[in-house]
C-alpha cells in the first residue's frame, strides 16, 4: 500500500470550510426539533392533555395526586358520545373557573334515583364494580330525570364526592374530556375504564 505526501504545491490542499456539514446538521436538529414542538402542541390543545386529579372522590378508580391524560378530541369533534360509565372531566356548573371529574351515571332521557346508596337507572339498580363497599354511603335521592344535553355526574368514592346529587345536572357543553390514561405515579400506570 502506498502513503501519499503533500512534496509539492500542485497537490490539492484539504478543505479549509469543515463548518458546512456543522451547520447543515445544525439545522436540520432544529427544524426536527420544532416540528416536534409543533407536534406536541397540536397534540396538547386538541387531543390529549395531561391533569392532575386533586381529592379523593373517584377513589380507588383516581387517587389524589395523580396525573392523567385526557382525551379532548373524542368529544369535541363528536367522534363519540359521552356516554354511561365514562371517566369525564368538565367545568363544574356551580363555577366554571373551575374544572371536576367524575363518572357518567345517566345520560339524556335516564331516570336516575339513589335508594340507601344504591344507584337506580331507568328502575334497575346499578352494578358498579368500581365502587368498592368501604366507599359507598347510604344517601337516597328522589327521582330524576337527565334532560336533553345535560348528564348526571357521581364520584366513586361516595362518602366524599361532591356531586349531581347535591348540585344537579352537568351541561354537555361544559364536559370537554374524557379521561383515558394514568401516567404518574409509575406503579399506577395504564388505561382507565
Amino acid at each position: 500500500m502506498e502513503e501519499l505526501t503533500n512534496q509539492g504545491s500542485g497537490a490539492p490542499e484539504p478543505p479549509q470550510n469543515v463548518s458546512r456539514p456543522a451547520a447543515s446538521a445544525t439545522l436540520a436538529w432544529l427544524r426536527d426539533l420544532s416540528l416536534s414542538v409543533l407536534i406536541a402542541i397540536i397534540v396538547i390543545l386538541f387531543l390529549y392533555q395531561p391533569v392532575k386529579v386533586e381529592g379523593t372522590s373517584m377513589m380507588p378508580s383516581l387517587i389524589d395526586q395523580e396525573r392523567i391524560f385526557i382525551n379532548k378530541f373524542i368529544y369535541r369533534f363528536g367522534l363519540a358520545d359521552v356516554g354511561r360509565g365514562d371517566t369525564v372531566v368538565f367545568w363544574f356548573p356551580g363555577d366554571p373557573t373551575k374544572s371536576y371529574i367524575k363518572r357518567v351515571i345517566g345520560i339524556p332521557g335516564d331516570t336516575i334515583e339513589v335508594n340507601d346508596g344504591t344507584v337506580i337507572v331507568n328502575g334497575k339498580p346499578l352494578e358498579e364494580d368500581y365502587v368498592p363497599p368501604d366507599y359507598r354511603d347510604h344517601v337516597s335521592m328522589p327521582r330524576r330525570v337527565v334532560p336533553p344535553d345535560q348528564y348526571f355526574v357521581l364520584g366513586d368514592h361516595r362518602v366524599s364526592s361532591n356531586d349531581s346529587r347535591n348540585w344537579g345536572m352537568v351541561p354537555r357543553r361544559y364536559i370537554y374530556g374524557k379521561a383515558v390514561f394514568v401516567y404518574w405515579p409509575p406503579d399506577r400506570i395504564g388505561l382507565l375504564h
